[in-house]
């Protein structure tokens, strides 16, 4: 164990009430039964309970300060007269009884007021209630999933699963709570609850900005130029959409009401669907000879901005 006053955070000057302010203020935080599993947490608990076992108690403490104890509590070599902590006059202290409170420099009452401001119950632990422990889930859903809603099985640390309603609109990040779905209460308090925490994936052609959709669309270079009906997705399903006569790269229309649901207003955001003009991918002669013949009688400016 390290230095019991560091442990506990006090000077070496620090008053019984100070040591016992301390300890409290730390067992509270790092009580087991309030992070129930964490091992981490429970070594420092010990550690704590240890310092104040030591230093509450007046004797151990002068002897700890003198140096005849090491910081577990232990007599250091060398100091093995005087009086030993197993060999005061009188016979062995603490032999043939169970050590109190007082064995720690508490009394009765000091002991009950600390474990009441844990729990709420005092000596006996008759009256013991404490609301079992939330726990949380990760979940991962699809993009469409949480655009329009869905009902997806989470398993719990029971072993039970169950069926959470995954509302239409859930943001990547968002949080679902499951009323009483927690660690069990102890002596009749309320269960916990379970916290489910979303994860959007990333969908292949889809980015919501906000309530809206975002879809970037390739077209031919004919339908760039002369116009025509096309098919684009959305996350209803597919919808036909007219691609205007003479389309450029970044020309962007607007589907309205196709976007995302807005749960305060129960409207839906937009879905916005840039083209892309896009040409074979391996090139094709008769295009090149047919632009060429066309570019010779038809040169127009498509910089003209970045003229200083």
């Amino acid at each position: 164990m390290p230095d019991p006053y560091k442990t506990l955070g006090v000077g070496r000057l620090a008053t019984a009430d100070e040591l016992k302010k301390a300890y409290r203020k730390l067992a509270k935080k790092l009580h087991p039964d309030l992070n129930p599993g964490d091992k981490k947490i429970e070594a420092q608990f010990k550690e704590v309970s240890a310092a104040y076992d030591m230093l509450s108690d007046a004797e151990k403490r002068r002897r700890y300060d003198r140096g005849e104890l090491d910081d577990n509590g232990n007599p250091r070599p060398g100091f093995q007269g005087g009086h030993p902590w197993g060999a005061r006059p009188g016979g062995a202290a603490g032999a043939g009884r169970a050590r109190t409170a007082k064995d720690f420099g508490l009394d009765e009452s000091d002991n009950d007021e600390i474990f009441k401001d844990f729990f709420g119950f005092g000596r006996g632990r008759a009256n013991f209630k404490m609301r079992g422990a939330d726990v949380t889930y990760r979940l991962e859903v699809d993009f469409i999933d949480a655009a329009v809603g869905a009902k997806k099985r989470v398993n719990l640390t029971d072993g039970k699963t169950i069926d959470v309603t995954l509302p239409a609109g859930t943001e990547d990040g968002a949080q679902l709570r499951l009323k009483g779905q927690g660690m069990p209460g102890q002596g009749g308090a309320a269960n916990g609850d379970a916290f489910v925490e979303v994860s959007v994936k990333a969908h292949p052609y889809f980015e919501r900005d906000g309530f809206d959709i975002l879809l970037e669309c390739p077209i031919s270079l004919p339908e760039a130029v002369l116009g025509g009906t096309i098919e684009v997705p959305t996350v209803d399903g597919r919808v036909a959409l007219k691609v205007p006569v003479g389309s450029n790269s970044g020309t962007q229309l607007r589907l309205k009401g196709k976007g995302i649901l807005n749960a305060k207003t129960k409207q839906r955001g937009d879905q916005y669907v840039r083209f892309v003009v896009t040409l074979p991918k391996n090139g094709d002669a008769d295009l090149e000879k047919a632009i060429g013949e066309w570019a010779k009688t038809h040169a127009y400016d498509v910089r003209s901005k970045f003229t200083s």
